[in-house]
């Protein structure tokens, strides 16, 4: 088979989900420019503000869809998906009839190309030019612009049941992921859908409902899946779930588990590095195996089936940070793109961050990010400690009213108290929760302890979301203006903000905006990130005498020393780095090879599990 060949596309990088609203008219700002993005449509009260807005913006007819309606969820997120394509298609069919001059978005988009790109190159012959051979020329170019994919995410794990307006739970297909993914594939866009945080058979299942996800009589897909995945084990469980379905895997997006924004999914101590070297190897037999089992489904379903292999693409994202790491992504691993995203909070003209916030993450330091316990779904989760969020909560707790308020209810998933389901960060949570420890007779330092992790949670519905209504000069509903934002740990290498030409001309090695913070390589960086996880994990197990902590400890601990070797393998091959990077790196590496061995010593101190 051959695996070269892959859907061609302006350029080698895109813009990953960022929260709910960051990205959330992301394509409206670069998707003209080539540039693809990803955005979130899991939170369909923001999609429909957000649809109001631009509707009016563009003079576009705007009719309200009112929750009232039992698919108003579905309907929103097919409303404004459709009103994203129509906006970008105009703003294609403008770029497309522009003059080549100076200053004009026609030229921009050429001028954003990376510099080994084919369609750059005969942009630059249009200077040698004149005449009508000119004229030809660039009419030629126009008809070989294309717009950026309109890519958007489900976070599989969010899939919460729906009532009626008398109470009855509404069936499956009305719950939060399931409806989303119906407004997807019920909207006319032909691009693809983004699904993470792991394996959901019920929605996965749905997927083959649709037509556009399964192959026409010419063996084409309307609409692509995309799985973000953390490892190559990830990768081909879910990919053959989705294959047994009929359902054909276009990408496998692969995201380093601590080196990333939003949500971090921590891998066992599995460092990017080697991952990336296990889909090198295995993507070819991955792809084939794919390949059987999803024709055989179609077969047996009386389903077209695949004339020929469909694309495989597969592309990582997490903390790269330099052109030189970029290149290396792409040529030694074969990746086929990469992901930037906490970078991008930095250009306003690319993503919703508010001032406030924007200057924030402008002047932040290095121990403002950290990883924190913020989300309702216990799931570790970076955070900005200055953040207006953070500082609401404190106030909250500092005024014994920790919580917030829940109208959204997109994470509520706690039944501890309740018959229907509530959040962690709610109000009415933490004040039932709160009142059993008082009961519990606990000592000062456990209650005190307790208190911290109940109260660390936070309302991400309303905080992920209200940059982009701010930024839009619009009020939050129930004045919930706090700003809760999700940069990668990534993001205190970079400073100031960005226009989006500077952004990407340093993705190209055209310039560097990189602050004065020392900066490790994307890899080192992860490990240290890693070797932080790890001694929390022995902390934790050394609390608790749980059936296989020695174990599960001792595979982390050879986990990060493979990783750590195969780094060392590497090293010569780092050839665009100076010898003073690559004696730098040497030197993290014998160093963290130290502390695991320290580490290790703490390891034999964890208690076994009691006999039963």
């Amino acid at each position: 088979m051959n695996m070269s060949t892959i859907i061609p596309q302006a350029h080698s990088f895109h813009i990953p989900v960022m929260g709910l609203g960051y990205t959330i008219d992301t394509p409206l700002k670069v998707a003209r420019f080539g540039i693809s993005s990803v955005v979130s449509i899991i939170e369909d009260h923001l999609v429909e503000r957000m649809r109001e807005i631009h509707c009016h913006k563009e003079g576009l007819p705007y009719d309200p869809i009112p929750v009232s309606d039992m698919d108003h969820r579905a309907k929103r997120i097919t409303a404004y998906l459709d009103m994203l394509q129509e906006i970008v298609r105009r703003q294609m069919t403008t770029l497309k009839a522009e003059p080549f001059e100076e200053g004009r978005d026609i030229v921009k988009y050429f001028e954003l190309l990376p510099e080994d790109s084919d369609l750059k190159r005969q942009f630059r012959d249009l200077e040698s030019m004149n005449g009508p051979a000119k004229a030809i020329a660039q009419d030629r170019l126009r008809t070989l612009i294309v717009p950026g994919a309109i890519d958007v995410n489900i976070m599989t794990k969010l899939d919460r049941p729906n009532y009626n307006s008398t109470g009855e739970m509404l069936p499956v297909e009305y719950c939060d992921a399931m409806a989303a993914l119906r407004g997807f594939a019920l909207s006319k866009g032909t691009d693809s859908m983004v699904f993470s945080a792991g394996l959901n058979p019920r929605l996965y299942g749905y997927c083959a409902s649709f037509p556009d996800f399964l192959p026409d009589a010419d063996g084409n897909l309307r609409k692509k899946v995309i799985l973000k995945v953390s490892d190559h084990r990830s990768a081909l469980i879910q990919g053959k779930y989705l294959a047994k379905k009929g359902i054909w895997v276009s990408e496998f997006r692969i995201e380093s588990g601590l080196n990333c924004g939003g949500h971090a999914f921590a891998t066992d101590g599995l460092l990017l590095g080697p991952i990336l070297e296990e889909f090198k190897a295995q993507s070819i037999a991955l792809a084939e195996e794919l390949y059987g089992i999803c024709n055989a489904a179609l077969s047996v379903a009386g389903k077209p089936t695949f004339t020929s292999y469909p694309v495989l693409r597969i592309t990582v994202q997490g903390g790269i940070g330099t052109a030189r790491e970029q290149e290396f992504l792409l040529k030694h691993y074969g990746m086929v793109a990469t992901g930037w995203g906490s970078p991008f909070l930095l250009v306003p003209e690319a993503t919703n961050v508010d001032d406030a916030t924007l200057q924030l993450l402008a002047t932040a330091r290095k121990e403002d990010y950290f990883l924190s316990d913020a989300s309702p779904l216990g799931v570790a989760f970076n955070d900005l400690r200055t953040s207006s969020s953070n500082i609401q909560r404190m106030a909250r707790i500092d005024k014994k009213r920790p919580g917030s308020p829940c109208y959204k209810e997109f994470l509520a998933s706690n039944t501890e108290f309740t018959k229907e389901p509530i959040c962690t960060a709610s109000r009415k949570y933490q004040k039932l929760k709160i009142d059993q420890l008082l009961e519990q007779g606990l000592s000062l330092e456990q209650y005190n302890a307790e208190i911290e992790r109940i109260t660390a949670k936070d309302c991400l519905c309303e905080g992920l979301g209200a940059a982009a209504l701010l930024k839009n000069h619009e009020a939050p509903a129930h004045k919930l203006t706090a700003v809760t934002v999700c940069p990668g740990p990534n993001l205190a290498y970079f400073s100031g903000t960005w226009t989006l030409r500077e952004m990407i001309d340093h993705i190209y090695g055209r310039r560097e905006i990189l602050n004065k913070v020392p900066r490790s390589h994307m890899f080192i960086n992860e490990l240290q990130l890693y070797l932080d996880h790890f001694k929390k994990e022995i902390a934790q197990r050394m609390n608790s005498a749980k059936a296989g902590a020695e174990k599960h400890l001792h595979g982390y601990k050879q986990n990060l020393l493979d990783g750590i070797g195969y780094y060392r393998s590497i090293l010569p091959l780092l050839k665009s780095e100076s010898a003073q990077f690559l004696e730098r790196m040497k030197a993290e590496l014998d160093e963290a090879e130290g502390v695991i061995a320290q580490l290790a010593i703490a390891i034999g101190q964890v208690p076994a599990h009691p006999a039963s």
